[in-house]
């Protein structure tokens, strides 16, 4: 069994700043770490590697550093890895980020016939949740998201996903598609042995460009984005007190009259 772990390296939003003047997120100084959902789509495959025997490839996009998050994905278990970096990959929205790990995907097909995807639900600075149903759509391929538990047997994914009010059982064929929103177990710590392996020379980790995966650049980043962020910003909050006057009865019925006026109680 082959499986493909879409991953992202992302700022650590404990630490996010916006810069006031120009409403985009300040990066300079800020730790990056693996997306939390992601690292449970890690840990997912890493499982289904110790039960069955899978080989596990990590993909991601992103600038140069970006590699890290794929070293240490290796050092967590994960068999090799793909960092797809370009300045024509710069920009994209989800509609052009599908695209460019769609198209990685079929190159990683013709080496190594893929059973499963597995992504995170959604990555903690975007939070679209649509990288991978797009990508599902791209490959053509069935898709199951928010998956809490999953089964493989006989060619087919059947798993338990969460739903508005509970969760559903659900059954697809294979090569599919699946966003995690759960795994069995906490992610892995990283294996020190494993780390300095995953961060030295021999690291089987490649790295594509646009022509490397035969994405023509008018298809990826900015120019082949639907839509674009034109700022970020944080909404402006204001306070304003009122002092209530009069008896404690007084009060209580100004409090009560306020209160109602406002539609909170």
């Amino acid at each position: 069994m082959n499986i493909a772990v879409l991953v992202k390296q992302v700022p650590d939003t404990h630490e996010i700043k916006l810069d006031p003047k120009t409403g985009t997120l300040i990066r300079e100084g800020v730790e990056s770490i693996i997306n939390p959902d992601d690292r449970l789509g890690l840990e997912t495959a890493l499982i289904l590697k110790d039960t069955l025997g899978a080989k596990v490839t990590v993909l991601s996009m992103g600038p140069p550093q970006a590699v890290d998050a794929i070293s240490e994905a290796l050092a967590m278990g994960a068999d090799q890895g793909v960092l797809l970096t370009d300045r024509n990959f710069a920009g994209a929205d989800t509609w052009a980020t599908s695209y460019t790990l769609g198209k990685a995907l079929e190159r990683v097909q013709t080496e190594t016939p893929l059973d499963l995807v597995i992504a995170g639900r959604q990555a903690i600075d975007g939070d679209t949740a649509q990288i991978g149903p797009q990508v599902a759509e791209h490959l053509g391929w069935p898709q199951i998201t928010y998956v809490k538990e999953l089964q493989l047997e006989d060619g087919f994914l059947r798993a338990v996903r969460k739903v508005a009010g509970g969760v559903e059982k659900v059954s697809c064929p294979l090569p599919a598609v699946i966003t995690v929103l759960d795994a069995p177990c906490d992610p892995r710590w990283a294996m020190v042995d494993r780390l300095l392996w995953a961060c030295g020379p021999k690291a089987p980790i490649q790295v594509w460009d646009a022509a490397d995966i035969e994405a023509p650049a008018k298809t990826t980043g900015l120019r082949g984005s639907l839509t674009q962020v034109l700022q970020t910003f944080s909404p402006k909050s204001e306070r304003k007190t009122e002092w209530l006057e009069g008896s404690p009865d007084e009060q209580a019925r100004q409090l009560v009259s306020a209160l109602s006026q406002r539609n909170l109680i």
